[in-house]
């Protein structure tokens, strides 16, 4: 599998599933898949990155060219799922200063603000019981 960027809705968040490598020869396909979420005003924006095999230095510009895009647009993009590799890049880069990550999708979908009944309905999950 080269690359591929599948779209889901979570209440209000977007949820950008990546599977593959991330490389100069799929140069642009991140980008413009975050460009038409924007253009649809669609700019809570979490990154799924469980499926992302490989990332080489176009696939990084790639990150940081839609990271940008969506904070221009005064929106919020965050990471789920980065494997050791992907975020040892992010380390060597100095990237996972920017980009906010979390451990599993639901803490990241509770993280956006107003994210609807999703949000709620995942909260009530998360609240311990009382005796």
């Amino acid at each position: 599998m080269n690359f591929s960027a599948a779209i889901r809705q979570v209440g209000n968040v977007s949820v950008v599933e990546v599977k593959g490598k991330l490389t100069s020869l799929e140069s642009g396909a991140l980008r413009s898949s975050i460009a038409q979420l924007l253009t649809e005003g669609r700019k809570q924006i979490l990154l799924n990155l469980t499926g992302l095999t490989y990332l080489d230095s176009s696939g990084i510009g790639d990150l940081v060219h839609t990271y940008m895009s969506v904070i221009k647009r005064d929106g919020e993009m965050k990471v789920v799922g980065l494997s050791d590799k992907v975020e040892e890049i992010l380390k060597i880069t100095q990237l996972y200063q920017v980009f906010q990550e979390f451990q599993d999708e639901q803490a990241a979908l509770r993280s956006f603000p107003d994210n609807g009944s999703q949000r709620k309905t995942v909260l009530q999950f998360v609240r311990p019981k009382k005796n």
